[in-house]
């Protein structure tokens, strides 16, 4: 009889598969970048729609004709810079070495306890004896209708050389920063996400386990004999076993962004999105799907792979899907 073969059940990409700490990620690879810029921004995930477009992609077969894509709302409120960080290498590994803070909002005293305004100018601190220089920003949910009030707090790259950097951070401390000042349509973007948490589950949710015979022993919804994988007198942990599904960080790479508006109406549908309201700042139209549940805060940059596949350009958009998603 010949001996069954299959893969191992549940990819080891993704270890451990534990909680998220906090329902928005951090972004630890940045792309690279002349321009003096935010090279990330943040918005929150309202619902998906679908587009009519003239398909633009070099190779398709229906090059030329009008075709239908599922899109991603994403609002984008405003985002504002809290502080400077500056950071030097230490063996290899960035190290914080001064901080220079503004004066922030009163909502951000639900995250954290104000910081005073520091008398240090940026004009008195030497740049050049820094090796990385970032700014960290907070969002302003209090512009959405989600019912938050509580903005989120994380740290941004900047493109270009320090000078070029600080001289951008002048220039918008206190001020709005938007994210058609950021990035345009036709780019491709990684997004970053706290999935949905789904709890704890058995291994055939978590891991994808075939059921075993109905006449097996002690267990039908367990992994079947492990063999040698039980013989160190532990459970080794590549065991596909029950535990924690979901709220783990996600990177998704290469999403091509379709459009970037500030017309909140040409993307409401009837009654708004379940489960969301309505949009009220600028969004963006992102192809296809993104993590995480509907509110959730997610974090996206330029890409850092890169995709020839796509175009450079984003296909002008001829319908924007409104029908109402409550069945009415």
């Amino acid at each position: 009889m010949p001996k069954a073969h299959q893969p191992r059940s549940g990819s080891m990409q993704y270890w451990p598969r534990k909680k998220a700490k906090r329902p928005y990620p951090k972004v630890h690879a940045w792309p690279e970048s002349n321009d003096a810029t935010l090279l990330g921004f943040a918005g929150y995930k309202a619902g998906m729609t679908h587009v009519i477009v003239p398909d633009n992609r070099k190779h398709s077969k229906a090059k030329g004709g009008e075709i239908s894509i599922p899109v991603t709302v994403v609002e984008c409120p405003p985002l504002k810079i809290l502080s400077v960080l500056f950071y030097k290498f230490d063996v290899n590994k960035l190290v914080l070495k001064k901080e220079v803070a503004f004066k922030a909002d009163k909502e951000l005293s639900r995250r954290l306890k104000l910081p005073k305004e520091n008398k240090a100018s940026l004009d008195d601190i030497k740049v050049d004896e820094y090796d990385e220089i970032r700014v960290k920003v907070y969002t302003q949910p209090k512009m959405t209708g989600i019912g938050k009030k509580k903005p989120e707090i994380f740290e941004v790259c900047l493109g270009g050389s320090n000078n070029d950097q600080i001289e951008y951070i002048k220039q918008n401390i206190g001020k709005e920063i938007r994210v058609s000042d950021i990035f345009k349509p036709g780019q491709v973007l990684d997004f970053h996400a706290v999935t949905k948490g789904k709890g704890y589950q058995g291994p055939v949710k978590r891991f994808g386990v075939g059921l075993r015979s109905h006449k097996s022993e002690k267990t039908i919804r367990g992994p079947g004999s492990l063999g040698s994988w039980c013989g160190q007198g532990h459970m080794m942990y590549r065991v596909a076993y029950a535990g924690q599904t979901g709220y783990h960080i996600r990177t998704e790479y290469n999403k091509w962004l379709i459009a970037v508006s500030d017309k909140p109406e040409e993307v409401n549908p009837k009654g708004g999105f379940i489960r969301y309201g309505l949009v009220k700042n600028d969004y963006i139209l992102v192809k296809g799907s993104v993590g995480g549940p509907k509110k959730r805060l997610v974090r996206f940059n330029g890409s850092i792979r890169g995709s020839s596949k796509l175009p450079k350009e984003a296909p002008s958009i001829e319908h924007i899907s409104k029908e109402s998603q409550q069945g009415k």
